[in-house]
């Protein structure tokens, strides 16, 4: 490459991923296949339209391209219709608004604070300044075992006053199985759109290790990028209960894409989805969603033995939520995600339900095992990496986040300035280093 600055980067980043472990439940790696197509000649055109419907000639090669990616789709997640062209999940998911609602009409999400997502109808997003939102949370896990902290009665008594149009079941940050079932009732009472976003856990389900919402929703969205293992991107599906519903809602995803959200697809893009979906029907990919699931599990009996506490109590799915309230206090998601930054495991502060500080400075951390699992880690790897996270948490329990707004930033820079100096991360580091560059990425 003669850009020296970017081919610089480039290698810095492949090795920042070689010798770490992604912890991030929402990344994955791609395969060499899928990263190959992305850079074919297929970026160079523009087909702005649909197959057989374009607006540029010379779109007869990407017209095969785009029907072989949905007729894939269709066959993998059983449904009639799908749509190939988001550029990504946030867009995907807004294209849903526009086919189903007028803007002020009211809809219903899942709280991001809760482990919901910014388009489930979130204040600063565009859904919520559009769209009258109400949104609905999660129970106090009390038990401390796996349970379903859904509370359904009071669902359904914030959509029997509020009328939604449309409701929207899954989330970015749960660890345990959806029961989609539950929210059809909820919507067949009152009339809405049952949308399911599945884009954390598309690929568990088409491996068979997570139950599927397209018997019960009407809409399903998702990101092809995580647990599928494919390219950024999304898809929007329609099923035989949304058709039913409304005779014409494929068509109206396709007016809400294109050319209510849209000009024309990324070709490379819809080929390398294509590619990914091919390699999401093979037999080592039901085996790779189940090891996820399984890495997962073991991953959380490791943390819950080291006194860590889990929200849900555990995990059904590729996700872990911790919750540090009860060992750091509120806030101390911060300061766990930077120290495991400096031993090369990657992954990210979040909320957690009944946060009682901010988004910015919450009380938990999100990780999961898909990116792991890739590379070909198991249940023992798991064990070795929660008993670092254990010995990491150790290190830094002594930090508790300032109360005062003002002394926040100064107080979490000198603890950066700290993780510098510590020799134990150090030594942490380099027992992660020796196990990471065992397992290859593709």
């Amino acid at each position: 490459m003669k850009d020296k600055l970017i081919s610089t980067l480039i290698k810095k980043e492949i090795k920042r991923q070689k010798e770490g472990i992604e912890l991030i439940p929402s990344e994955n790696y791609a395969s060499t296949e899928v990263r190959s197509v992305l850079s074919s000649y297929l970026v160079n055109k523009y087909s702005e339209g649909y197959p057989k419907k374009r607006y540029y000639g010379g779109n007869e090669n990407a017209d095969e391209v785009e029907i072989l990616a949905q007729e894939r789709a269709k066959k993998l997640f059983k449904v009639p219709f799908a749509n190939v062209q988001p550029y990504s999940g946030s867009p995907a998911n807004f294209a849903v608004y526009l086919a189903t609602c007028k803007p002020g009409d009211t809809v219903m999400g899942q709280a991001l604070i809760a482990g919901g997502h910014l388009t489930h109808g979130h204040t600063v997003s565009a859904t919520g300044i559009f769209y009258k939102t109400v949104q609905y949370g999660l129970k106090k896990n009390s038990s401390g075992k796996s349970e379903d902290l859904f509370d359904y009665k009071e669902i359904r008594r914030l959509a029997l006053e509020c009328k939604p149009k449309l409701i929207w079941v899954g989330a970015t940050a749960y660890p345990l199985k959806f029961h989609y079932d539950r929210f059809a009732e909820i919507a067949d009472e009152v009339g809405a759109y049952l949308a399911a976003d599945i884009a954390h856990v598309a690929g568990l389900i088409v491996g068979g290790a997570h139950p599927s919402p397209v018997p019960h929703v009407h809409i399903v969205t998702t990101t092809t990028h995580k647990t599928l293992r494919g390219p950024r991107g999304a898809m929007i599906m329609v099923t035989d209960k949304g058709i039913k519903k409304d005779a014409d809602l494929a068509s109206k995803i396709d007016k809400a894409i294109f050319p209510g959200l849209q000009g024309g697809p990324h070709d490379n893009q819809t080929a390398a989805i294509a590619v990914a979906l091919h390699e999401a029907a093979q037999s080592s990919f039901k085996k790779y969603a189940h090891q996820i699931v399984k890495n997962s599990q073991a991953l959380a009996q490791v943390l819950i033995k080291g006194g860590l506490t889990l929200v849900g109590g555990g995990s059904e799915n590729h996700l872990l939520l911790v919750d540090l309230t009860p060992t750091m206090g509120p806030g101390a998601g911060v300061f766990v995600q930077k120290a495991l930054d400096v031993v090369g495991l990657t992954l990210n502060k979040n909320t957690v339900p009944e946060e009682l500080s901010s988004p910015y400075y919450p009380s938990g951390v999100r990780l999961g095992t898909p990116a792991s699992t890739t590379r070909g880690m198991k249940e023992k790897e798991m064990k070795f990496i929660g008993e670092m996270i254990l010995k990491v948490v150790d290190e830094v329990k002594a930090y508790r986040l300032p109360k005062e707004k003002l002394e926040k930033g100064a107080y979490v820079k000198q603890f950066l300035v700290d993780l510098q100096k510590n020799k134990k991360l150090t030594l942490l580091r380099n027992q992660i280093k020796r196990m990471a560059v065992k397992y290859k990425i593709p």
